[in-house]
């Protein structure tokens, strides 16, 4: 008995943490409101990167406006902030 009770609450507990997981990598592509801000985040204050970042995402940028990282802010403003909305095509190779 005690080994199907085990099972369960492990079964249970996965499926709790790859829903958690799941929600949490998808809020940031969520917001339609929001757009990617490539080159304003401050060291340890970006939303994410792009794929040549050398960290895996959120809260790990070590420099201040690193073109590689993007910080989330209100469409239309990136640019009034000296940020690209797109990361340059030498970041992209």
């Amino acid at each position: 008995m005690s080994n199907t009770r085990t099972l369960i609450q492990t079964a249970a507990s996965t499926l709790l943490a790859v829903g958690i997981l799941t929600a949490a990598g998808s809020a940031v592509a969520a917001d339609a409101s929001k757009e990617k801000c490539f080159g304003i985040a401050m060291a340890g204050k970006n939303d994410c990167g792009s794929k040549t970042s050398k960290h895996s995402c959120a809260g790990q940028s070590k420099v201040d406006n690193d073109p590689n990282d993007f910080k989330l802010v209100p469409k239309g403003s990136c640019e009034k902030m000296g940020g690209k909305t797109a990361p340059s095509s030498d970041m992209m190779n």
